[in-house]
């Protein structure tokens, strides 16, 4: 009985972190729902207006997927809703079907986070959460920079009252600088104003509240529920001063209620056209959440389970598909303020759904003059807080393939889109990795005077012998490099005098048929020069291997279990003449 409890308890967490529920930790999580619910409502509408939908999705998408996450999710902190950059790519999904109407448009969006689920249950059931490794951090990096500076640009229309359309910067910034002589003066006094406040309170409310008299921690949380000041105090002047009939967009009406029961469309052409998408989505917000996840986690000496994230992610997505909301997954901000507000356990992100359903019950009606260039305003500090452009500079220090991945994925994002720029960011990042690896280091060695190390014979002075050469294959080798370490050993050997080739595997995990079929041609090929091949430091997985093939039984060397046992065997350095100096220039 223990046994399956604990084993249910690896698939459904509330099992075993409920056992362990206690007052003060629900008091804790209590607390910490109060101030990300305060900050989620107005995240909510803004973010759905981002996706192109009506505000209510945000609210619904931010009430069943927590509690579906805090069912069967491992993060005590994590905090599921809508975000910005997933928001952006369903509009960018959705957008580009060529829909009629609100209602279709917010169909394809409802079967975009049921699409998206499932992908997730799929990866996490089959522990497919590794392929969230292909999406490298100077990647994820550069398409959220750019993603950012994408979504402030789609809102500075909100912010000018201008009608502005387009998916790429030039695009946004052209429609933006077109209608620049339509500019509503009101609503940018709003949207400017908001923004200026909301930038203010990021940095200087807290010290204010502080130089008042009042404790750090309450401080701190009033400062977090800027947004809803600036929600409140817009639209209380919109209602007064009428400002929609000055030309001001308001949110309008925004039903009132629990989020309904709804289902996605089952129409396998949408679904063709969404599938890519949705992967997209999958992988982007899971590496998002996992990333927020473990950083926070790793401050309280705690530990998440990716694949059971993935399972996490992909209930709250289907949550939210089943309930009028679109796809979600674990914000940063939000979650570092749910993590600060002292949050214990998962609970706090369903006590936060309560917290988002009274709000659609209850307090829905005010938001009906609630200008939109609040919202927008709200996007655009959210989002610029999100765009590190220093990025390129660190990756160019460090490895220019880096920066090309990373330059690529901001450049085609901003010019085609982000599904465009996050696709080529993969892409490249692979191609990379793969040209990288074809090409690998490869070290001639010699022993250190005086030890039983062995080290680059150009970055070191070494002890060698004129007949034995030996080379550190510092990688794995598979198909797309073994005709490369053929040539380069064959080349070495071209040169006359050696009897004996090493090859010092220390740095070799893994050797596949095709690099097995070269090594046995190189074996061929040095016998026929009466050259012998030995192998050193081969690690137990890769000679398990080898043992079930002809390859050690035709080796015409012997395999030496350290690359010194091969030294003192095939040319003693002891006294020998032959001095290499290394030269500490031109390190490869």
């Amino acid at each position: 009985m223990s046994l399956s409890r604990t084993a249910l308890g690896r698939y459904v967490p509330i099992l075993d972190w409920g056992r362990r529920y206690d007052g003060r930790a629900a008091g804790a999580d209590l607390m910490a729902a109060v101030i990300v619910t305060i900050m989620l409502i107005p995240q909510s509408l803004a973010y759905a207006l981002l996706a192109g939908l009506p505000p209510q999705m945000g609210l619904y998408a931010s009430i069943l997927p927590l509690v579906a996450y805090a069912l069967f999710g491992t993060s005590r902190a994590l905090a599921v809703g809508p975000v910005a950059v997933v928001s952006l790519m369903t509009a960018a999904a959705v957008g580009g079907l060529g829909l009629q109407g609100p209602a279709e448009y917010a169909l394809a969006a409802i079967t975009l986070a049921f699409l998206s689920g499932l992908i997730l249950l799929v990866m996490g059931l089959f522990r497919l959460g590794f392929l969230a490794n292909f999406l490298s951090h100077p990647v994820i990096a550069g398409f959220i920079a750019a993603s950012g500076l994408l979504i402030a640009a789609s809102q500075l229309k909100h912010i000018l009252g201008v009608e502005a359309n387009g998916h790429s910067l030039l695009a946004m910034l052209g429609g933006v600088i077109g209608d620049l002589g339509q500019t509503n003066p009101i609503t940018l006094a709003i949207g400017a104003g908001s923004a200026a406040f909301l930038f203010w309170v990021r940095k200087g409310l807290k010290p204010l509240l502080i130089s008042v008299g009042l404790p750090p921690r309450l401080a701190d949380s009033l400062a977090k529920a800027g947004p809803v000041g600036a929600v409140a105090v817009t639209t209380l002047l919109s209602w007064g001063f009428d400002l929609a009939g000055r030309g001001v967009a308001i949110v309008g009406e925004v039903p009132k209620g629990l989020p309904p029961l709804t289902l996605p469309s089952f129409d396998m052409a949408l679904w063709g056209q969404l599938f890519a998408s949705a992967l997209l989505i999958s992988i982007i917000g899971f590496v998002e959440s996992v990333s927020v996840a473990q950083t926070l986690a790793a401050k309280k000496r705690q530990r998440i389970v990716p694949d059971q994230e993935l399972v996490g992610l992909g209930a709250s997505n289907v949550a939210a598909a089943l309930s009028g909301g679109y796809p979600v997954t674990g914000g940063f901000a939000r979650s570092v303020v749910n993590f600060d507000a002292g949050a214990e356990t998962p609970a706090a992100g369903a006590f936060t759904a309560v917290g988002i359903a009274g709000a659609a019950l209850f307090l829905t009606p005010l938001l009906f003059f609630l200008p939109k260039a609040t919202l927008a305003a709200t996007i655009i500090v959210a989002v610029l807080g999100l765009v590190d452009l220093g990025i390129l500079k660190r990756t160019w220090n460090y490895h220019r393939a880096d920066f090309t991945a990373v330059a690529a994925t901001i450049a085609l994002t901003l010019g085609f889109g982000v599904e465009i720029g996050v696709s080529a960011g993969v892409i490249l990042s692979i191609a990379l990795f793969l040209y990288k690896t074809s090409r690998p280091h490869i070290a001639e060695v010699g022993v250190v005077p005086g030890t039983q190390h062995f080290r680059n014979i150009n970055r070191h002075e070494v002890w060698t012998h004129p007949a034995v050469v030996t080379l550190r294959l510092d990688e794995n080798l598979y198909f797309a490099n073994s005709r490369f370490i053929e040539d380069y050993l064959l080349e070495r050997v071209a040169r006359g005098g050696v009897r004996h080739v090493v090859l010092m595997c220390s740095a070799v995990n893994e050797i596949d048929l095709s690099a097995l079929e070269a090594l046995e041609e190189i074996n061929r090929q040095l016998a026929d020069e009466s050259v012998t091949l030995h192998l050193s430091e081969v690690k137990g997985p890769v000679m398990d291997r080898l043992s079930h093939t002809h390859f050690l039984a035709d080796l015409t060397g012997e395999v030496f279990l350290t690359q010194y046992m091969a030294q003192a065997t095939l040319g003693p350095v002891e006294g020998c003449p032959h001095w290499r100096d290394g030269g500490r220039e031109n390190v490869a």
